[in-house]
């Protein structure tokens, strides 16, 4: 008694290679969503990297400054804010630095701070 006939070496050849294409076509898609995962896990960390930065840069420079912010502090700060790469980010930026008054200055100071806490992503 033969357990396997000749004729059906091929059929049996053609379920196996289709299933074990089913187990690795799974293994890649579950692989892939992975790899996303990890993907936006890093780009979180390093946004959250950049706003942290910026926002201790900014107390350093700014909110501890005993006078005059230099120019050279004023371009590393306008740099770290552009690498953020936010725009609400940004545009607050752009009202404390275009505040005319001092009051309007430490309004749109709170506000960025806020803003900047706001955004990091836990």
């Amino acid at each position: 008694m033969q357990l396997f006939r000749k004729e059906s070496i091929p059929f049996l050849a053609i379920i196996i290679l289709f299933a074990a294409t089913l187990v690795l076509a799974g293994q890649y898609y579950i692989t892939r969503q992975n790899l996303i995962s990890s993907e936006n896990t890093v780009k979180t960390f390093q946004y959250d990297q950049k706003v942290l930065n910026f926002t201790k840069l900014f107390v350093t420079k700014v909110l501890k400054a005993d006078g005059e912010v230099s120019f050279d502090d004023r371009l590393n700060l306008e740099n770290a804010v552009r690498s953020i790469n936010d725009k609400t980010i940004f545009d607050q930026w752009q009202k404390f630095t275009n505040a005319k008054t001092a009051q309007e200055a430490q309004i749109e100071v709170k506000n960025l701070l806020e803003l900047l806490v706001s955004k990091i992503i836990f």
